[in-house]
């Protein structure tokens, strides 16, 4: 079941977003969360940072990795999560994907420690430019597992405005769509008119492989948007 709300813009979001997050937190100290990277979580994870929440017993899981990127590349996306959410809020207790030589045993062992956590409980996501959510591109079904991923070329383009002169890797891990799926409760962040037409595509349209996040139609997902990437006006909306 998804439920939206849509936000005057990508500020109210934040809190919004943050105040969904906090809650969570709140019930649950011992929370896990699935954390997404890209532009429009980042002020919610600053939002929250300013909240002095106790995040001492949080969970956090990473969402997805380039493929032979080391930490300290400037294009890590672990070192993104670290600088943005792990160490603001004082996290303690990480997941990481990607920290193995070898790629299929880090799949592997991200799966083991995300069952030994029972799950996610709060998965917080991004949307694609094509509807890919972490780097779970098109043609993508429900089931699919944590796993390396050759990135389409909409994300390439997509991302290469993170990372300045450098290249954007070709290759990366996800989580997979069964992980993110199978969380507690998604809430989904989406920014800007360049999303509406693919926030449209995956909230109004049968799921199908083609919008990966079409799928989240059948989790628990609640879908926080701005008026630039919803249109119309602000409030409850529901697809």
């Amino acid at each position: 079941m998804v439920g939206v709300e849509v936000l005057g813009d990508a500020e109210v979001l934040a809190e919004r977003a943050a105040d969904l997050i906090g809650d969570a937190l709140r019930e649950k100290p011992n929370l896990s969360v699935l954390v997404a990277t890209g532009h429009t979580p980042m002020a919610t994870y600053a939002e929250l940072a300013l909240r002095g929440l106790d995040a001492s017993r949080l969970t956090a899981v990473q969402l997805d990795e380039y493929l032979g990127v080391g930490e300290d590349d400037p294009r890590s996306l672990w070192g993104w999560m670290r600088r943005s959410f792990v160490e603001p809020l004082g996290v303690k207790q990480v997941v990481r994907l990607g920290d193995a030589p070898d790629p299929d045993e880090a799949c592997r062992r991200y799966e083991s420690e995300v069952a030994a956590l029972s799950g996610i409980d709060l998965a917080v996501l991004g949307l694609g430019p094509n509807g890919h959510l972490g780097f779970n591109e098109p043609l993508c079904g429900p089931g699919a597992r944590t796993r390396v991923v050759t990135l389409t070329p909409a994300s390439l383009a997509s991302n290469a405005a993170y990372w300045g002169d450098l290249p954007v890797p070709s290759r990366a891990l996800t989580a997979g769509m069964d992980v993110i799926l199978s969380a507690r409760r998604i809430i989904l962040l989406v920014s800007g008119s360049h999303k509406r037409d693919i926030l449209a595509r995956a909230l109004r349209e049968p799921p199908t492989p083609e919008v990966p996040a079409s799928w989240l139609q059948g989790a628990n997902t609640t879908v926080l948007a701005d008026r630039a990437a919803w249109g119309g006006a602000q409030g409850r909306a529901f697809p």
